[in-house]
């Protein structure tokens, strides 16, 4: 693994929820970070079949444009009865004919093709939340970090915090779901703290452990 050894990064994404739980989570450390949507520069296509390569197209992208060592995020909701769908293309699932995303619209697809497999109960509607990050220097150089939270996906969508599908994903062993948490409690990692709840913070807590920590 290879130690990051400046303050001073690129957040590789122009998705606002992801840069701003980054921010949260990056904020104790010190780090002097803007991202690739307040840069302006060009969003990458994503080509990738597995969250690791488009984690990699992202960083990589921002890492060559700015010069300095960029990190990304990937991150998907897998369901088991829908055989891992949408996974990597969970941010496809909301996009509409002129290139915005209507969350909303997604997640109905979602609970419409639970039902058509006849998936009512909880025990069929198994998921998980994925999140790889990367992380990037200019050399090309990458470390990836991969943090899982598994749950239930739930209908009626419940909450109006967090952004994507936070409002019907049920995290195990809680009776609330994304969308009905705070911040703090979704992803309120911060060092010292033995767990972290959601996926990105999960992957966050290993790239502390691995690139900065001595």
């Amino acid at each position: 693994m290879r130690k990051l050894e400046t303050k001073t990064i690129v957040v590789a994404s122009h998705n606002a929820g992801k840069i701003a739980e980054i921010a949260d989570l990056i904020g104790p450390f010190g780090f002097s970070a803007k991202s690739a949507a307040e840069l302006q520069f060009a969003e990458p296509e994503e080509t990738g079949t597995t969250f690791e390569e488009n984690a990699a197209i992202k960083a990589q992208a921002s890492a060559q444009a700015s010069g300095l060592p960029a990190l990304s995020d990937d991150s998907g909701l897998v369901v088991d009865a829908l055989d891992g769908n949408p996974g990597v293309y969970t941010a496809n699932w909301a996009e509409l004919e002129d290139g915005t995303r209507n969350f909303d619209m997604a997640m109905q697809k979602v609970e419409t093709a639970l039902a058509e497999r006849g998936a009512t109960q909880p025990q069929q509607r198994t998921a998980r939340f994925v999140s790889v990050l990367c992380l990037a220097w200019p050399d090309g150089h990458t470390e990836f970090f991969r943090g899982e939270v598994e749950g239930t996906v739930v209908w009626p969508p419940r909450g109006k915090k967090g952004f994507g599908y936070d409002p019907v994903f049920q995290p195990q062993g809680y009776d609330t779901t994304f969308g009905e948490m705070s911040a703090e409690e979704k992803h309120g990692w911060k060092p010292g703290d033995p767990e972290a709840l959601s996926h990105r913070a999960r992957a966050f807590k290993l790239f502390v452990e691995h690139c900065l920590e001595a």
